[in-house]
């Protein structure tokens, strides 16, 4: 009996805790969404309200901010609203509305600077403002003078933005100093704008087989990674005046000649068709630091291996030394040209230029060889001649033979043996010109003529006398023809 008249008393008492603890736990939701948007907005929606500011930025309307603190302080109105408002906003702006149409995305270009470009690695770096302008209605807000409300990078992890990646890109970031370098900015109507300042190095494929008279183009490529045109759409939001360049831009060996944009559609087997934005630009080389570091020393050294054309050929150790050091430096220039290019299988303009000096250099060394060896078996043949003439000195002698050629000192001798003693040289010089008399006692008639017909005279002087004008005019239309085709 006794515990039918308490159990209608612990059902109250229950009941009454029960409330109490439900009490409690609004209490705690409210005051952990108050701490929460003071953290996030830097003050509390009240001294928000009063101010008619919102996160410091531009004027709101006290009608927005009262929803919001309605929304977030009376937990019991959040239901599936409450969550949608938190969370939808991180989503494809398309993905709940009818038929998906395409989000269209513009995109503007601001290139702050192009670092460098890489003729090993061919690649290029750049750095920009990239932009981005869409509208997502979710975001829109009333307010009374139209303003818009602008946002530092940590709000963009709380929305949607375009996944957008540099296609062909080795290495980017984004600056942050002092801190990330991104701005959202949002309008009443729900148009946003989202910039940020990136460096990124992409690759650029380059010809050089017209280095260093070359023309490169290069673009940077951008796409989204994951949205198809069918649900999002790139485009330059003013066409070419998209793209803007500062005026300082330069280069220590490139001259920019012309940036532009274009817009195409990249498809990928597996996912489907993409819009891809170019930002392209053409660079022209400076060719006046090659002209002092290859093409004026490469001349110069073939120049000099003209020299030992000038010099007696009997010098050999004048002329050999400076062959040989003509045919190092010039392997020298062009192991220094090829050290900072890539290494490319095919020939290049400078590889002409290079190795066509080169052999020029080279084919004057073979030159002297050539003479130098014509005279040693000229030499030969006059001992072999001296032998088989006999002493004719105290002799009557005929008119003598004059034979076109240059004797050393000691052949001068010799040949006075045979002239007699009233040869001297003219001045004191050795002649291009000697005397050899044939001997005429003793010797019958057929024998003299088959030692003077066996004996022919070669005149290796006149080898360095052709090549004196022949090296120099064929090198020279080379560089005609040559520079004619480059340039």
């Amino acid at each position: 009996m006794w515990f039918g008249h308490l159990l209608p008393f612990c059902c109250c008492f229950w009941l009454v805790e029960s409330s109490s603890e439900g009490q409690r736990r609004k209490d705690q939701l409210q005051e952990y969404h108050q701490s929460s948007r003071f953290q996030r907005y830097g003050r509390p929606v009240e001294e928000t309200k009063k101010q008619g500011r919102f996160h410091n930025q531009e004027t709101c309307s006290p009608e927005a901010a009262l929803r919001l603190e309605e929304l977030l302080g009376e937990p019991e109105k959040l239901g599936m609203f409450g969550a949608t408002l938190l969370t939808d906003t991180l989503l494809y702006p398309g993905l709940n509305a009818e038929g998906r149409p395409s989000i269209p995305v513009g995109v503007d270009v601001q290139v702050e600077s192009l670092d460098s470009i890489s003729e090993v690695d061919m690649d290029f770096t750049m750095t920009l403002y990239l932009r981005h302008y869409w509208k997502d209605e979710r975001l829109a807000f009333p307010s009374t003078n139209n303003l818009s409300m602008t946002f530092d990078g940590r709000l963009v992890k709380k929305i949607w933005v375009p996944d957008m990646f540099f296609v062909h890109s080795k290495r980017s970031f984004i600056h942050d100093t002092t801190t990330d370098n991104i701005m959202l900015r949002v309008y009443p109507d729900g148009k946003v704008l989202y910039s940020l300042r990136v460096t990124v190095t992409s690759m650029c494929y380059m010809d050089f087989s017209r280095f260093p008279l070359d023309t490169q183009s290069c673009s940077l490529e951008i796409e989204s990674y994951a949205y198809t045109d069918d649900d999002l759409m790139l485009y330059w939001k003013s066409g070419n005046d998209s793209l803007t360049t500062d005026e300082k831009i330069s280069l220590s060996q490139f001259m920019i000649q012309e940036f532009r944009t274009t817009t195409k559609l990249a498809f990928y087997s597996s996912t489907g068709w993409y819009n891809r934005l170019y930002i392209n630009f053409t660079l022209h080389r400076h060719i006046f630091f090659f002209l002092l570091q290859t093409y004026f020393p490469a001349t110069l050294m073939v120049m000099l291996s003209w020299v030992s054309f000038w010099i007696d050929r009997r010098a050999v150790p004048a002329r050999v030394p400076l062959g040989i050091t003509t045919v190092l430096t010039m392997s020298t220039i062009i192991t220094g040209v090829n050290a900072s290019m890539p290494r490319v299988s095919y020939i290049k303009a400078v590889d002409i230029y290079l190795w066509v000096s080169f052999v020029f250099v080279f084919l004057s060394v073979l030159e002297y060889a050539a003479v130098n060896y014509l005279t040693t078996v000229q030499e030969r043949k006059e001992r072999k001649l001296r032998e088989k003439l006999p002493c004719t000195c105290a002799m009557p002698q005929p008119r003598p033979l004059m034979v076109e050629r240059t004797y050393s000192d000691g052949e001068v001798s010799n040949l006075a043996e045979f002239a007699g003693p009233d040869y001297m040289p003219q001045n004191g010089e050795k002649q291009d010109r000697g005397l050899v008399n044939p001997p005429i006692a003793d010797e019958p008639t057929e024998n003299k003529e088959k030692i003077l017909r066996g004996y022919i005279w070669i005149d290796t002087h006149i080898i360095d006398k052709y090549s004196r004008l022949i090296f120099p005019v064929a090198y020279a239309l080379f560089n005609v023809i040559y520079w004619s085709i480059y340039t």
